[in-house]
């Protein structure tokens, strides 16, 4: 056993040796890279290198045994093939390119249930003290404070092994959660389907007529590219469909498609947008037109249509003929030809979380209310919503959803529900809601939190962004220099630089991180 793990351990250690590297000139230097505070203000610097020497060493464990190879840079080749798009700031939560066609896509879902860390039912003691007698509030009020942060703004910490709550500033009070929202989702969505939940599409050819008809599944991750890449292949079902067709003697068919499995408008309130397409049952790489994988992308009008226009050619490239593709209804009696189905629905919201994929979300939440025999539209999947996360027994007061995305100003979350649906993600009775935590973007090293924390608490905060204009949130987890898990959650509105919001947010992450608070 010894002699399997060596070679790992070693790969790992000479990967992650720039980092360390780094991380020892920081500390020889002087005090963590945090931003310029008062002194009173300041994380004591012996506290924050606890704090990450403790979790660097749990996190590289972890990863070593349970995560698999590093790539040269000391970053871990699946997180690196997960990674996606940057913050921009402005707009929505989504900025950067997106990847360009060719590129390593998203790593497969890990596993769903990680062993925790020592013993998740050891008792702590929440009222102790920090060693310099500093509480919770002594150190994240001041920070909160921050001009940056806006007029508004509200918070929560909560130790998650004990559920207590650890710190509250207006934690009731309903804001605009952004891409948060995303987190209520994810949760939603598993709670109502399950982590093993694939989405199918599939083709359907009608009796006596040779009409062929392409049913959407509502699969958000279905790819027309060449490397699906372990995602629903449109060519694949093409070339299936083309050998069925084949066996019957059938070269001409009639073709159609299928969007009736969603229903209500297809544009989101927004409007047309780069950061979201038009939702539909069918469409491929998310209708984006610049071979993207992720980020803001020009988008086409009709997603359904364009991936029907795609099909054809592929059956042409097979030997089919057809005729131009329109919108139709399979019937009962049609037989199905072929099927493409999804990875399990823990990797598409894992992707969603990292990437802070929209179109994902979105189509979170008509499943999610299909499940629930709602109507799959935005106000059936808001509704759908809220519905499962009452059954949580979690405070919904205030609470206010009218997508699955985050991207309605009018949504409403208040730090106390995220922080609840945090912790109700690490219960142990509840693995199925795992990937909402191992879906969390990593500090510095994954999806919207890549390019963040550089100089702060990378790999030790793990957090959910939201961005809209005038709107900087996070979400998430850190693992503070005892060891305890906790969830955290940061709400601002009126804010007036996203850019400096987000490094307010990152700075007391950072601070919470290194707190040693109790």
């Amino acid at each position: 056993m010894v002699n399997a793990v060596r070679p790992r351990l070693a790969g790992a250690v000479t990967a992650a040796r720039p980092r360390i590297v780094r991380l020892t000139k920081a500390v020889r230097v002087g005090p963590a890279h945090l931003p310029r505070l008062p002194l009173s203000r300041t994380v004591r610097s012996w506290q924050y290198t606890a704090g990450a020497v403790t979790a660097g060493l749990a996190l590289a464990v972890g990863v070593v045994t349970v995560a698999g190879p590093w790539d040269a840079n000391g970053q871990r080749t699946a997180e690196r093939d997960r990674a996606a798009a940057l913050e921009r700031s402005g707009g929505a939560d989504h900025g950067g390119a997106g990847t360009a066609a060719g590129a390593p896509l998203p790593a497969p879902s890990a596993a769903p249930v990680l062993a925790g860390l020592g013993d998740a039912t050891a008792t702590v003691d929440t009222k102790k003290a920090a060693p310099d007698g500093k509480t919770f509030s002594d150190v994240l009020r001041p920070l909160l404070d921050a001009p940056a942060l806006g007029g508004r703004r509200s918070a929560a910490v909560v130790d998650v092994t004990t559920g207590e709550r650890l710190y509250d500033f207006d934690a009731g009070k309903a804001l605009t959660p952004a891409s948060t929202t995303k987190i209520a989702t994810a949760v939603a969505a598993l709670s109502a389907l399950g982590p093993d939940h694939r989405l199918t599409t599939r083709t359907a050819l009608e009796p006596d007529t040779r009409e062929l008809v392409l049913v959407g599944g509502g699969d958000p991750t279905l790819t027309a590219g060449t490397r699906p890449g372990g995602w629903a292949s449109l060519r694949a079902l093409a070339a299936d469909t083309a050998k069925a067709l084949g066996e019957r003697g059938i070269r001409e068919i009639t073709l159609s498609y299928d969007t009736t499995l969603y229903s209500g408008a297809a544009l989101h309130p927004i409007g047309p947008n780069d950061n979201l397409a038009p939702v539909s049952a069918l469409g491929a790489d998310e209708g984006r037109t610049d071979g993207s994988t992720s980020g803001p992308a020009a988008r086409v009008s009709d997603p359904a249509a364009d991936t029907a226009a795609k099909f054809a050619g592929f059956l042409k490239g097979a030997g089919i003929t057809t005729t131009s593709p329109g919108p139709s209804k399979a019937s009962t009696r049609a037989e199905t030809l072929a099927t493409v189905t999804s990875p399990p629905l823990a990797a598409l919201v894992e992707r969603m979380l990292t990437n802070s994929d929209n179109d994902i979300a979105e189509a979170l939440a008509r499943h999610t209310a299909l499940a629930g025999g709602e109507s799959a539209s935005f106000a059936g999947g808001a509704r759908a919503i809220a519905t499962q996360l009452r059954k949580f027994g979690l405070p919904l007061s205030g609470a206010s959803f009218h997508d699955g995305s985050g991207l309605d100003r009018d949504d409403r979350l208040t730090a106390d529900l995220l922080t609840g649906l945090l912790a109700k993600a690490a219960d142990p009775d509840r693995p199925g809601l795992r990937p909402v935590l191992t879906g969390l973007p990593v500090a510095g090293f994954t999806g919207t939190l890549s390019s963040r924390y550089t100089d702060g608490a990378a790999g030790v905060v793990r957090a959910k962004t939201g961005t809209l204009t005038g709107v900087n949130t996070l979400a998430g987890t850190v693992v503070d220099t005892d060891g305890h898990l906790l969830a955290f959650a940061f709400l601002a509105s009126d804010t007036t630089d996203a850019l400096q919001a987000q490094s307010a947010l990152d700075t007391t992450a950072t601070a919470l991180a290194g707190c040693g608070c109790r």
